[in-house]
C-alpha cells in the first residue's frame, strides 16, 4: 500500500539529489557574497569611526585646519555613501541568488518550468555582483587618493 503524497508532484530522490547539486553553486556564491559584505561593513565602520573622530575637531578648528578637516569629512561622507551602494548591490545580488535557489526547488516540487526565470535571475545577480565589486573598487581608489593627498607631510622638514 502506497502512502499518498502531500504534494501532487513528487519526483524521485535521484532528481532531488540533482536539484541539490544544482543549488550548491549558488549557495557557495552566497557565502562568498557574505564574506564580501563583511569586508564592506568593516570598511563602512572605519569610515564612520573616522567621521565621528573628526566632528569635534572640526568644531574646535579654525582657518586652514578647519578647511582641511571639512574637506576630509566631505570625502569620508562621499565614501560612506559609495560603500553603502556597494552593500546595496551585493545584498540585492544575494536576494536574487536566493530566488534562484527557491525557484530550483519550486520547479522540482511543482514540475513547472522556471528555466527562463532562473536564468534571468542569475544574470541579474551577476550584474549586481559585478556592480557591487565595481562600486567597491571605486571607493578603494578614492580612499587611496585621499591618503596620497597628504603625502606632502612625508617631505615636510621641521624648522630649527
Amino acid at each position: 500500500m502506497s502512502v499518498p503524497s502531500i504534494l501532487p508532484h513528487t519526483p524521485g530522490l535521484t532528481q532531488l539529489a540533482q536539484i541539490i547539486q544544482l543549488a550548491v553553486a549558488p549557495v557557495f556564491l552566497l557565502a562568498g557574497l557574505g564574506a564580501f559584505l563583511n569586508v564592506c561593513a568593516g570598511r563602512l565602520a572605519r569610515i564612520v569611526d573616522r567621521i565621528r573622530n573628526l566632528e569635534p575637531r572640526i568644531l574646535d578648528s579654525r582657518g586652514q585646519e578647519h578647511e582641511r578637516l571639512l574637506t576630509e569629512v566631505r570625502l569620508l561622507d562621499r565614501r560612506s555613501r559609495i560603500v553603502s551602494g556597494a552593500i546595496f548591490m551585493t545584498v540585492l545580488a544575494a536576494l536574487l541568488i536566493s530566488a534562484v535557489v527557491i525557484l530550483l526547488f519550486l520547479a522540482f516540487l511543482t514540475a513547472n518550468r522556471f528555466g527562463t526565470a532562473i536564468a534571468l535571475l542569475f544574470i541579474a545577480a551577476m550584474i549586481c555582483t559585478g556592480l557591487g565589486f565595481a562600486i567597491f573598487l571605486h571607493e578603494t581608489r578614492l580612499g587611496i587618493r585621499a591618503i596620497q593627498v597628504r603625502a606632502h607631510i612625508l617631505e615636510h622638514e621641521a624648522e630649527d
